[in-house]
């Protein structure tokens, strides 16, 4: 009886947690951009944690480029594959850099500065804006950009609950002038597969420029009618196309 009940007790077990998705032999690295931090990416590294992927999330305090860079090298040395590296939006303009890293597998960009050597964000930012599209309301505050609070949600955000986006502009991290003036000069893009995400609803970065980027890159682009906060509002469509850039993957 008591190897009966035992056997009961692990069919139970068994069948109450469901199976684990196996293991996958990428890492994915997740790169924040200007003025909000890692917490942004909550709903696409579950998604992509419950698919396998062993996911890293990047705090860097957005100060300085060099600092950026430097902190997104040490988060790839953590990981156990080689590496999907993921920016979004000022995240871009890290990953371009950290990407040259011979770790990263590829580069995938969402709504997400994608810059040639010699190019910083100033540089990038001072084309017109074709009609119709926006460029993000910034406000200067000593050595520091931040977004025109009043404006935040919907120049960020337009597709997201209110109440999370008020709460955001409220709570913007300051981008600091020396990561929005320092000219990179490292370009993993030209040496590695790249992956474009183009938001067609942006208000922080002309989809128009997005598009520019995009094609010289070379890299492989779909377009998300969304707003710049496109992993915030599209999680699920974020996440598959972050693992189209897994070559490896057979599902």
């Amino acid at each position: 009886m008591k190897s009966l009940t035992s056997a009961l007790a692990a069919l139970s077990i068994a069948t109450a947690v469901p199976a684990a998705a196996a293991d996958r032999n990428v890492s994915i690295v997740l790169v924040h951009g200007a003025f909000v931090d890692g917490s942004g990416w909550k709903d696409t590294y579950s998604i992509l944690s419950e698919a396998g992927y062993e996911v890293l999330v990047v705090q860097q305090p957005t100060i300085t480029l060099r600092d950026d860079v430097a902190e997104t090298e040490r988060v790839i040395a953590k990981a156990r594959h080689p590496v999907i590296l993921v920016g979004h939006s000022y995240g871009g303009m890290v990953i371009t850099e950290a990407g040259d890293n011979p770790k990263v597998r590829s580069l995938v960009y969402l709504a997400a500065f994608a810059p040639d050597t010699g190019e910083s964000v100033s540089t990038l930012a001072e084309a017109p804006v074709p009609a119709g599209e926006h460029k993000a309301p910034l406000v200067t505050e000593g050595n520091y950009l931040l977004v025109d609070r009043a404006k935040f949600p919907t120049s960020f955000a337009a597709d997201v609950d209110p109440a999370t986006t008020r709460f955001m502009g409220a709570a913007q991290l300051p981008w600091g002038l020396q990561a929005v003036q320092t000219k990179v000069d490292r370009v993993a893009w030209k040496t590695k597969p790249a992956y474009y995400m183009v938001t067609s609803e942006d208000h922080m970065i002309p989809p128009t420029a997005q598009r520019t980027m995009a094609k010289r890159s070379g890299a492989k682009v779909t377009e998300m009618k969304s707003s710049h906060a496109v992993m915030l509002s599209h999680p699920r469509e974020v996440a598959a196309f972050i693992r189209s850039a897994d070559m490896s993957a057979t599902d």
